[in-house]
């Protein structure tokens, strides 16, 4: 019966026409945190040009005959220029192929997915974005630490610890002033100058941080600890990229809830 209702919703989704471009969010990793309509687009695709942060189980999940195309981007690695990212969607696009571009989390939170469609759109191929569940909201969620919690804050900051070329770092102690849990994305080689300037602006060194490290899949780690040990911390118990990075009161439910189940009621890391 499930089998029959999944087939259908397969078989129902949008198609990819020859010669469009689909934006498609994989997720923070494990594949069955797919949407359907990604999962629909990934058995309809010629090529798929890929993020370096999509897990190999996502992929396997494309049809057979797709062409695979590696794009990645890793902090300190070698990694495919922007420019020839999308000199690629083009160039299958206008070749009349059906392209997925597939991105880690969800497209327009920190995957240059904006810049992408613009491009496209000034040559005049037809795009489509489909959504994914972003890694600085769903890692969380995995880890038993809510994003939002009514007693504790009113908003969130969601702020990338690697700015762009050309752009200065946001103002960390401007952003501890307004006193919301804060969510990090590629931070990991900046921890201890963002943590410093954080605790400059007015946060505790003993505020609660947390660290999720390779998010939902097979390889996942998770640190809690305070901000101000946190870049020592994880240096010691070598915490690598990718990761996701929480500061606030939102970090400590998670042990709140650990300590209130004699037996965990679920994984919590």
């Amino acid at each position: 019966m499930i089998e029959s209702i999944l087939h259908k919703m397969l078989t129902t989704r949008p198609v990819i026409a020859p010669g469009h471009v689909w934006l498609v969010g994989a997720g923070p990793g494990d594949p069955g945190q797919l949407t359907i309509d990604a999962l629909s687009a990934l058995r309809q695709a010629d090529v798929v040009i890929h993020d370096a942060l999509v897990d190999d189980r996502v992929l396997a999940l494309a049809r057979p005959e797709a062409r695979l195309v590696p794009s990645g981007k890793r902090g300190g690695q070698p990694s495919v220029p922007q420019t020839r990212t999308i000199e690629q969607m083009k160039q299958f696009a206008l070749a009349g192929m059906r392209v997925i571009r597939l991105k880690g989390g969800d497209p327009f939170v920190f995957g240059r997915g904006g810049e992408e469609v613009l491009a496209l759109a000034m040559e005049g191929i037809p795009f489509r974005v489909l959504p994914g569940l972003t890694a600085g909201i769903a890692a969380l969620a995995a880890a038993t630490i809510p994003i939002t919690l009514r007693s504790v804050n009113q908003a969130v900051v969601i702020a990338t610890g690697h700015a762009a070329e050309g752009n200065g770092s946001p103002d960390w102690r401007a952003i501890a002033k307004l006193g919301q849990p804060i969510v990090l994305y590629m931070a990991m080689a900046r921890l201890g100058s963002i943590a410093e300037e954080l605790i400059a602006g007015g946060l505790l060194p003993t505020t609660p941080a947390a660290v999720i490290a390779s998010a939902t899949t097979p390889d996942e780690r998770i640190l809690v600890t305070e901000l101000g040990k946190l870049a020592a911390t994880c240096e010691e118990r070598s915490f690598k990229a990718p990761a996701i990075v929480a500061i606030g009161d939102i970090v400590s439910i998670r042990q709140q809830i650990a300590d209130m189940l004699p037996v965990p009621a679920q994984r919590l890391g």
